[in-house]
């Protein structure tokens, strides 16, 4: 299937638009679909209690996937703390700019626009330079908690890992579901798994704009509107990379971001979890993604968790 041309991509994008759907002043999306029901639901398929974290170690030395790498500075360490009186205690700093191809991150849906707007309808100018009056990350403070379910897309292929820029094609996420037994429900937290970290241990990193990264064709957009997720996660950022060259360069990103008001979860690490999965014979699971309570962020980073 070829890439998806500008015309197609804005059609795509003019389907996919919920707005109005939980009120005009809405900025949950679909978070609102984590309904009590479904998270007790979810808490109920957990009988082993393996706990399967998804997130990678915050990335602090630079790489070709990394060009900007978290800081990490020891403010106290041990080697100077226990000289003379006193509290002996370490602390450190860290800062990062999370959005990207290298850190686990959740894309709040003020993070993307489209002809200058975001989620909802609402103006582009609502996120200023002090952060987003609007569709901040705080719709996500209290915690997300569902019904986790992961796609593995190389285990359904027969290989390692899918290469770079290639793409996923609708029928391969119906094929993943028939293959794996599970079907994805309404609400769900949906993962598709490309393999990221499986060719990344046998050939390093590589630059996620050139040669890309495996991810959603821009026509598994009706295939989302017809399941009705509550999030997305990948490996790498649900996008395929290298983007198109016009002006829908990440229609993932901006369908569902912008037009479904769906949460996105950006290079997750999802090999423990897929391996997790094959070991219970099941894709189904508990999952909870806790983002950092940054007031009028874009996102957060995260470390969410899978739970059996």
């Amino acid at each position: 299937m070829a890439r998806v041309s500008e015309a197609r991509a804005a059609a795509l994008f003019e389907q996919s638009k919920r707005w109005g759907r939980w009120g005009a002043d809405d900025q949950r999306g679909a978070l609102n679909l984590l309904t009590a029901d479904r998270v007790a639901r979810a808490a109920a398929l957990v009988d082993s209690g393996e706990i399967v974290p998804c997130g990678r170690e915050l990335p602090v030395a630079p790489a070709a996937d990394n060009p900007n790498p978290a800081l990490h500075h020891m403010v106290a360490a041990g080697d100077i703390a226990t000289r003379g009186k006193g509290l002996q205690a370490s602390a450190d700093f860290f800062g990062v700019a999370f959005h990207g191809m290298a850190v686990s991150h959740i894309d709040a849906l003020c993070h993307v626009f489209v002809d200058g707007f975001m989620w909802n309808g609402v103006p582009a100018s609502e996120v200023t330079s002090a952060g987003a009056r609007r569709n901040s990350i705080a719709a996500a403070f209290s915690g997300i908690v569902g019904r986790g379910v992961l796609l593995d897309i190389p285990r359904v292929r027969g290989v390692e890992w899918l290469e770079p820029a290639d793409a996923i094609e609708p029928d391969e996420l119906d094929a993943a579901c028939r293959a794996q037994g599970v079907e994805v429900e309404s609400g769900d937290i949906l993962l598709v798994a490309t393999g990221r970290d499986a060719r990344r241990d046998v050939h390093g990193p590589w630059d996620p704009n050139a040669p890309g990264l495996a991810g959603l064709h821009a026509e598994c957009v009706p295939w989302f509107l017809e399941h009705d997720p509550s999030v997305l996660g990948s490996d790498g950022v649900s996008d395929v990379l290298p983007a198109d060259d016009h002006a829908w360069p990440i229609p993932i990103h901006q369908c569902l971001l912008v037009g479904m008001g769906v949460h996105l979860l950006d290079n997750l690490r999802l090999d423990r979890l897929a391996a997790a999965c094959a070991a219970h014979n099941r894709w189904e699971f508990l999952f909870t993604v806790s983002p950092l309570q940054l007031a009028r962020g874009t996102g957060s980073p995260v470390n969410p968790i899978a739970v059996f």
